[in-house]
């Protein structure tokens, strides 16, 4: 039996956290595009999708006190493939928003992750080009934001103050 303490446990966990954080935001196309051998089985709903609200807490500063910023809408599943026999893990979701197919498909890929036969199919035909898309758009923003960047230092050497002493030269 796995401890808490065991490595191979808190490897999987933290490996589960980081997948299931891609699936939440991978594009629903993607998503029906890989998934659609594995929709045939019927799932066994240990919780179907369902929505609803979620309150979001903010920190001041980003290190002081918590305080509760406001509501968001999500939409969360549980579910165990029927074919239990090959598929005993069951999977898990929770999508912002209210796709109830995002969030089934998202589950269905976290079962599917955990079986160690469906893992490296699922790894490398989805969420590799998950990671992909999202540090394209990442570097996208990045670089949107980088054209409205000011460089206080050159607007005051330009202008003529003295940095030193707040005076003009």
């Amino acid at each position: 039996m796995l401890q808490p303490s065991d490595s191979r446990l808190s490897t999987t966990i933290h490996s589960r956290a980081q997948w299931l954080a891609l699936l939440a935001r991978a594009p629903l196309a993607l998503l029906e595009q890989v998934l659609q051998p594995h929709l045939q089985a019927t799932p066994y709903w240990l919780r179907k999708p369902e929505t609803g609200l979620m309150m979001v807490e903010g920190r001041a500063g980003g290190n002081g006190e918590r305080f509760n910023l406001g509501e968001m809408t999500v939409t969360r599943c549980a579910l165990r493939l029927s074919n239990s026999a090959t598929h005993r893990h069951v999977g898990i979701s929770y999508i912002v928003g209210r796709s109830h197919r995002h969030a089934y498909l998202a589950a269905v890929a976290d079962a599917l992750l955990l079986d160690e036969k469906e893992h490296h199919e699922i790894e490398h035909s989805l969420l590799t080009p998950v990671r992909v898309l999202l540090a394209t758009q990442k570097a996208s923003r990045q670089a949107q934001a980088e054209t409205s960047k000011v460089d206080f230092f050159t607007v005051a050497r330009e202008s003529g103050v003295n940095a030193d002493e707040g005076e003009q030269s």
